[in-house]
């Protein structure tokens, strides 16, 4: 059992305010296995919340100040609002307090390697590959993930004192909470604007968060991406770059792809050295993924082969371009997809694998994102045969009126995108029923519960379902 501490301070029993949530579960979960007390809130149970309570934690299904009890740390989730009666309740017995990421930031101390992967798309999958490279080589590492690997049994994985790899978002500025010996920057562009002003508030974010960095520490960044060089200009770290387009220690050349959309490329590590890469995922976005996730194995020392090997072996994380099964003839695919740069990426990987109809089932992810990006939106879905757009997903949000999916509807109409608006899943799964046909591919998309769609159109045919 590690010791914990927030400025010196020792802490036994570590109460969770939002503890279904991807990471803060993952976290929990982490604690439960080091020993420690953990009890936490949420508003609905789950299958997260039942794997918890089985290592031992105290859960309870809605929030109450009565159920802080005798925590003497409490953890919150950026989604919980300041009124929230059990973070009121701390305070007012004068309970330490902290958010998910001050705690993440204080957790990678206890650790003598920390490995963290930002960037706006691609943190989720660049993590599990790098998480799937490391736990091949024996290196057992501690994995905090915002997804669900079954390589390593779910988002969180207790390993060594030697390795602590996480995803670092940059949401409210969260990544400057974080000081890793080695950071993987994939991307930035303009997400999160319903707190960030703009892309230039978003780099200077990024360039705080690459000052965290010493000399002594590797900093490994896409170099395709416009914005890389005023991150690079801002650093002590040791820059490692990776790049198709450009110049970089570690680039792919010569990218096919093959019936599956999987691609393969000659990977050249500083101008010299190549060896060929076969990925099992599709996409020209998981070539980026993987070339983060080689540079930071080979920074550690992991052998070339291990994780070639890894790479080819490593199918997805869940919700990531997941094939779900088949509904006669008929692929279903789910992806978390809710950004137009990712968008594109996806509808793109799929139009490799395939001459047939492409369904694009898109639930959009908050309003200010659908709002801010809906020129942007409106020209993601050019690879898209059928495009059918539900309600949008409040998540943290409330609806002011001030945008509708109809809205996007009609963005992708002018566009020339066969679009319509259906508000209910029902109708959706009948919709499709209907119409989709043998060799069509069905993706629902979105950060939100749009994945149940595919999950109902399979149970209508459980002899086909992988």
């Amino acid at each position: 059992m590690f010791v914990f501490s927030i400025d010196d301070h020792i802490y036994n029993h570590i109460h969770f305010i939002g503890i279904g949530g991807v990471s803060m579960s993952g976290l929990a979960e982490i604690l439960l296995e080091e020993g420690y007390k953990v009890s936490g809130s949420d508003m609905n149970d789950s299958f997260i919340i039942e794997k918890l309570r089985n290592l031992g934690a105290e859960i309870y299904i809605g929030h109450s100040k009565d159920n802080i009890k005798d925590a003497d740390l409490v953890i919150y989730t950026d989604a919980i609002s300041n009124d929230n009666e059990e973070l009121l309740e701390a305070m007012n017995r004068n309970i330490k307090v902290v958010d998910r990421a001050t705690f993440l930031g204080a957790l990678m101390r206890n650790y003598k390697n920390s490995i963290a992967v930002s960037g706006t798309h691609g943190k989720t999958t660049t993590t599990s590959m790098i998480a799937t490279i490391l736990t091949n080589d024996s290196l057992n590492p501690t994995v905090l993930l915002g997804g669900y690997l079954d390589e390593i049994g779910g988002n969180a994985r207790l390993g060594s004192r030697e390795i602590f790899l996480t995803e670092a978002c940059e949401y409210k500025g969260n990544i400057v909470k974080f000081f890793p010996n080695t950071a993987v920057i994939l991307n930035m562009e303009e997400d999160h604007l319903d707190y960030f002003r703009d892309i230039n508030h978003i780099i200077d974010t990024f360039i705080q968060y690459s000052k965290n960095i010493n000399e002594n520490g590797n900093l490994i960044i896409n170099v395709d991406d416009e914005n890389a060089s005023k991150i690079i200009e801002n650093t002590n770290a040791n820059i490692i770059t990776i790049g198709i387009n450009n110049k970089a220690h570690y680039t792919a050349e010569n990218i096919s792809y093959n019936s599956n959309g999987f691609p393969s490329f000659m990977l050249k590590i500083n101008s010299s050295s190549i060896y060929p890469v076969n990925l099992g995922v599709m996409g020209v976005h998981n070539i980026y993924n993987a070339l983060a996730s080689i540079a930071v194995a080979d920074s550690l020392g992991i052998p070339m082969d291990v994780i070639l090997e890894s790479l080819k072996n490593f199918k997805g994380t869940h919700r990531r371009l997941e094939l779900k099964g088949f509904l006669n003839g008929i692929k279903i695919i789910d992806d978390y997809a809710h950004h137009p740069t990712e968008i594109k990426a996806s509808l793109r990987a799929l139009r490799n694998s395939t001459k047939n109809r492409i369904w694009c089932i898109f639930q959009p992810h908050t309003y200010t994102r659908t709002k801010a990006l809906l020129n942007s939106f409106a020209e993601s879905f050019g690879e898209a045969d059928k495009v059918i757009i539900p309600d949008i997903y409040a998540a943290r949000e409330k609806d002011n009126g001030m945008i509708h999916s109809i809205n996007l509807v009609d963005a992708l109409i002018k566009n020339g995108i066969d679009a319509k608006y259906m508000s209910s899943f029902e109708n959706i799964e009948n919709y499709i029923l209907n119409n989709a046909k043998k060799g069509d591919i069905v993706v629902t998309m979105g950060a939100g519960n749009v994945n149940r769609i595919g999950e109902d159109l399979l149970k209508s045919n459980k002899k086909e379902a992988i």
